[in-house]
């Protein structure tokens, strides 16, 4: 335990960026903190900071033992927190971004139970139809429906979702099943005005995508919007399956197109690179990883095809 608390001093010098502040965050006097670091240093038979009265830098060792001992405090950390030493300090503010409606499908009630069991945690979530910097924002963990392209982040795959192609009975009664991507120019397509292009769907040709232009009455930038406008017989929507599962499974949308449409795509919890996550921060992450991937394996569209003819 004394190389331990020696090793966090070391920790603590690097990041403070000299003795002096070191020994105030700890709490202890200069002299102490120069006497740890000097039995460190003197154990491992190397210098690992060379030092002024103002300032102190690392040595090519220093830096390289800096780095490790960073992780080995932070898995220490993690190891205390999932023993349950400080899982009874979990409070706090936690922000947790998602897309609009699978946040408000999944991540809110999710976070409701787990704030009741917490009261002293403050969830705030921000649910946005966009791609989000969780470091711009200030936000601790988000959930994302996609590929991860931000190597900055730490991503936990819970499942995946696949995007569906659907209609109403009354609809397809009134317009036609389409039984190919490109008879839906033909077709009332229900847009989604989000991310990517609002006027082109992608389909799986084989190896290759193709795009289908489309067009339609009713464009939007909230889902909810065009599930219901679908639901009522308004056009053909492309939605994720996670979205109109419900719908589907009582027979009120028609999946169309499925041995065309694109392979599924994950969902993921995301959070920044950290060492040392917080209590609270740790402890969500693992409510969210052992809960939604049931979540998410419930609400997959069955496979109710469109009626031949």
């Amino acid at each position: 335990m004394d190389k331990l608390r020696a090793i966090a001093t070391f920790v603590r010098i690097v990041e403070r960026g000299s003795l002096t502040a070191a020994a105030a965050a700890q709490n202890l006097s200069s002299p102490a903190v120069v006497r740890q670091l000097a039995g460190l240093e003197r154990a491992l038979d190397v210098r690992l900071l060379n030092r002024t009265t103002r300032r102190v830098a690392l040595t090519d060792e220093g830096r390289d033992y800096f780095e490790r001992c960073k992780r080995i405090l932070a898995e220490l950390e993690e190891a205390d927190a999932a023993a349950g030493k400080r899982r009874a300090s979990v409070g706090g503010e936690l922000r947790v971004t998602a897309p609009v409606l699978f946040g408000r499908m999944h991540v809110a009630p999710l976070a409701a139970e787990i704030a009741r069991r917490h009261p002293e945690l403050a969830i705030d979530l921000f649910l946005v139809d966009r791609v989000v910097s969780l470091l711009d924002e200030g936000l601790d963990v988000g959930v994302r429906i996609d590929e991860l392209a931000d190597s900055s982040l730490v991503a936990l795959p819970v499942g995946e979702v696949r995007r569906v192609i659907c209609a109403s009975p009354t609809y397809l009664e009134r317009a036609g099943t389409p039984r190919a991507p490109e008879e839906l120019r033909s077709h009332a397509c229900l847009r989604f005005a989000g991310l990517g292009s609002t006027r082109e769907w992608t389909f799986r040709a084989g190896a290759r995508r193709v795009r289908i232009p489309v067009r339609g009455p009713l464009s939007a930038n909230h889902a909810d919007v065009l599930i219901d406008a679908c639901d009522e017989g308004l056009g053909i929507g492309n939605f994720l399956s996670y979205q109109v599962a419900p719908l589907v499974a009582s027979g009120r949308l028609v999946l169309l197109l499925e041995d065309h449409l694109p392979a599924p795509v994950s969902v993921s919890i995301v959070y920044p690179h950290a060492r040392l996550l917080p209590a609270r921060t740790r402890l969500f992450i693992d409510w969210l990883r052992e809960r939604l991937p049931q979540r998410v394996a419930l609400r997959q569209a069955p496979r109710r095809r469109a009626r031949a003819g």
